[in-house]
C-alpha cells in the first residue's frame, strides 16, 4: 500500500496463512476402462509391452485425456516366478521398480516386497503377483481423498470378453483409511485396500448378512472385508493382489464361487486361472484380464491451496490523497468541490504489495472505488493464492 511517495509496513500481525484442500468427484464408468466403448480405440497398447494406456476417448483423438495405466508386476521372490515366465523381466522390473518408489529399501539396500497389511516391520505375508494401476496426475490433482476410492471388479468365473463377467461383483475400497493409513512409504501416505461381496441383484439379505442368490461370490471370511492391495494417496497409485480372481483352491479370496475367474489361457482357452495368466501370458494380457473386469472405478481427488491473506488498513488519516498528476489542477485538488476549506478526498481503486526493496510483486483491484476521507477507515483483505 503506497501514500504519496511513501510505503506502509504490513506486519505479521496483519497477515496470516491457510490451507484449503479441494475435492472433486472422479467417476470412471466400465464401459470407458473394460474397452466396450469404441472398441478399445481409447486404449494405447505400447510397444515396448511394458504396461497399456486407458483414454476417456479414443487416443489419437486430440481431446483424449490419460486416465490410468495398467501393468503387471511379478516378485522375485514369488514361488512361480522363474525364467519359463512369460516375460519374467519385465514383469521382475516392474515389480522392483515400483516397490523401490513405493516401499523402499530394507537395512541390506534390498527392495522391500508390498506388505499385505502395510505393517513392515512385523513381516506378515507379502503381494508377490500385481497389478499397478498409476493414476494421471491431471485426474489426481495433489492427492486422492482418504476413504473415497471405489473400484467394482466382476468376479464371475467365465472368461473374458465370454460370457457374463459381472453377474457375480466384487468392491474394493480404501474402508477407514482416515483412522488408520500408514505413513512408512517414500511416497508419502497410503492405506489398505479391501474386497467386500457386492450383490446387485436385489437378493441380499440385510438381516442376515447373506446373499440367498445361487451365483453370489462371497469371501473367505464371509462378508468381512478381506485386504487385496494398497492405495498410496500422494502417488496416485493402486496396487492390487492377482489374489482377487482366485478361489480357496488356488489360494485366493473368492469361497463360494462357482470356480476361479477364468482368463483366455497361451492357447486362447478359456481354462486360465490369474495365477495361470501371469505364468504363460504377456502383461498385456495380464493387463486385459483386470481391465475387462472393472465394472466401475471412483475417487475423490485433492486439490491443496495454500494462501496468505493481507490486511491492508487505511487509517484515517491515511491514504486521502493521490499521487495521481490529473489530481492536482493550479495546485488545488480537482475532486474536491469549490470550498477550499472542504477536507482532502480520494478513491481507492487498486492495492499493490511490494517487496522490502520498494519493488512491486502484486497488485489487487477492487471491484468498485471507495471513496477514502480523513472521516472513514477501510480494512482491506487481498488473498494470495499458491
Amino acid at each position: 500500500m503506497t501514500t504519496v511517495g511513501s510505503f506502509k509496513e504490513i506486519g505479521e500481525n496483519n497477515k496470516v496463512s491457510t490451507r484449503t484442500l479441494l475435492h472433486e468427484a472422479i467417476p470412471l464408468t466400465g464401459t470407458i476402462v473394460s474397452g466396450t466403448y469404441n472398441s478399445d480405440s481409447n486404449i494405447k497398447f505400447h510397444t515396448h509391452g511394458m504396461f497399456q494406456t486407458v483414454y476417456d476417448y479414443p487416443y489419437l483423438s486430440s481431446s483424449a485425456n490419460h486416465i490410468f495405466d495398467i501393468t503387471a508386476g511379478l516378485s522375485a521372490k514369488s514361488s512361480m516366478y522363474d525364467t519359463n515366465v512369460n516375460q519374467y523381466k519385465k514383469k521382475r522390473n516392474i515389480y522392483n521398480q515400483m516397490a523401490q518408489i513405493l516401499v523402499g529399501y530394507d537395512h541390506t539396500g534390498s527392495v522391500m516386497e508390498f506388505d499385505a497389511d502395510g505393517n513392515i516391520l512385523a513381516g506378515g505375508s507379502k503381494l508377490r503377483q500385481v497389478f499397478i494401476m498409476p493414476f494421471s496426475r491431471l485426474l489426481v490433482k495433489d492427492e486422492i481423498k482418504k476413504e473415497s476410492f471405489s473400484m467394482v471388479l466382476g468376479v464371475s468365473s467365465s472368461q473374458d470378453y465370454a460370457g457374463n463377467v459381472f453377474t457375480s461383483r466384487m468392491t474394493i475400497s480404501d474402508v477407514d483409511a482416515k483412522s488408520s493409513y500408514f505413513v512408512n512409504s517414500p511416497a508419502g501416505e497410503y492405506g489398505i485396500l479391501y474386497a467386500t461381496a457386492s450383490a446387485w441383484d436385489g437378493d441380499f439379505d440385510v438381516a442376515n448378512l447373506m446373499d440367498v442368490t445361487t451365483n453370489a461370490v462371497t469371501l473367505t471370511d464371509g462378508y468381512a472385508y478381506q485386504p487385496v492391495g494398497l492405495l498410496y494417496y500422494q502417488a496416485g497409485i493402486a496396487v492390487l493382489t492377482a489374489s482377487v480372481f482366485d478361489d480357496l483352491g488356488d489360494n485366493g479370496i473368492l469361497a463360494n464361487a462357482p470356480d476361479s475367474c477364468k482368463f483366455a489361457s497361451l492357447t486362447g482357452t478359456a481354462t486360465a486361472s490369474i495365477s495361470q495368466q501371469f505364468d504363460d501370458q504377456t502383461i498385456k494380457i495380464v493387463g486385459n484380464s483386470l481391465r475387462n473386469r472393472i465394472y466401475n472405478l471412483s475417487f475423490n481427488n485433492t486439490t491443496e491451496l495454500n494462501s496468505t491473506i493481507y490486511f491492508c488498513r487505511a487509517n484515517h488519516h491515511e491514504f486521502n490523497y493521490s499521487s495521481n498528476p490529473t489530481y492536482l489542477a493550479s495546485s488545488q485538488i480537482i475532486v474536491k468541490n469549490s470550498n477550499p476549506l472542504a477536507e482532502p478526498l480520494a478513491y481507492i481503486t487498486t492495492i499493490g504489495l511490494y517487496s522490502s526493496n520498494n519493488e512491486l510483486m502484486a497488485v489487487a483491484k477492487l471491484s468498485e472505488p471507495l471513496k477514502k476521507t480523513p472521516s472513514n477507515e477501510f480494512t482491506l483483505r487481498v488473498r494470495l493464492d499458491y
